[in-house]
């Protein structure tokens, strides 16, 4: 649902939206990452009228989606496994953004009565067939069915274009609107989904050979907890 401007220049970067608060919160939150995390740095930030501009400055490297990283799935996955446990190295002690299940469903029952989730934007299988008949009864089981969580710091929206690579390392993490203390299993779904839409020829057209995510996790160090993957991919269908 972002309404984002995004203009690039040879070193710098100025992104326009509506002066909302998750506008605010990219640029709290990157201005208390600054020097623990990988990111742009803040230039300059105003509001006028409604809108909010950020100027900050260009991220090295390509997106994890590029087609150099992508034809190569085993190091796609070491290096986004890397990014994932960069972010849940950061002590939240402090962290000024905490959005926990509570504050989450909260903002999805107000876009559901708003009617305002993106029909035309979620996976097939979530309404319809076998899936939920509408956006209230998917919130009504994200209630119902709610898992505990483990807090850490969660990019919030992490898909393959937000998380940038150079010389095969973690070069930087951009669209940071919605990063947040949250629970862990937040990015690994988002993460998840977003390699099986990138491989299935989702984005591009390209459909590459199946993925062997059992990797993905082997990477990360964790046995994958399939309730909470599929929980947290459809919590962010109402989003």
């Amino acid at each position: 649902m972002s309404d984002s401007s995004v203009y690039l220049f040879a070193d710098k970067v100025l992104k326009i939206q509506t002066a909302d608060e998750e506008a605010e919160n990219e640029y709290l939150m990157m201005k208390w990452l600054r020097g623990k995390l990988v990111i742009p740095e803040v230039l300059a930030y105003e509001k006028n009228n409604g809108r909010s501009y950020l100027l900050m400055s260009k991220i090295d490297g390509v997106m994890a989606c590029d087609d150099c990283y992508m034809d190569n799935p085993d190091l796609l996955i070491e290096l986004l496994a890397k990014a994932i446990h960069m972010l849940w190295e950061v002590d939240i002690t402090d962290c000024p953004s905490i959005i926990n299940l509570d504050k989450k469903l909260e903002m999805a029952k107000y876009n559901v009565e708003h009617d305002l989730v993106d029909m035309e934007n979620v996976q097939p299988d979530t309404f319809g067939g076998e899936g939920f008949n509408n956006p209230q009864e998917l919130l009504d089981w994200l209630i119902e069915n709610r898992p505990k969580e483990d807090l850490v710091l969660s990019h919030g929206d992490f898909c393959l274009p937000n998380i940038f690579f150079s010389e095969d390392k973690v070069s930087g993490f951009i669209d940071l609107g919605k990063i947040c203390a949250a629970d862990r299993y937040q990015d690994i779904a988002l993460c998840y989904r977003s390699l099986n839409d990138n491989f299935d020829g989702c984005y591009g057209g390209r459909v590459r050979e199946k993925l062997n995510t059992d990797r993905f996790f082997n990477e990360l160090g964790i046995e994958p907890d399939w309730k909470k993957i599929r929980y947290y991919i459809l919590l962010d269908e109402l989003f």
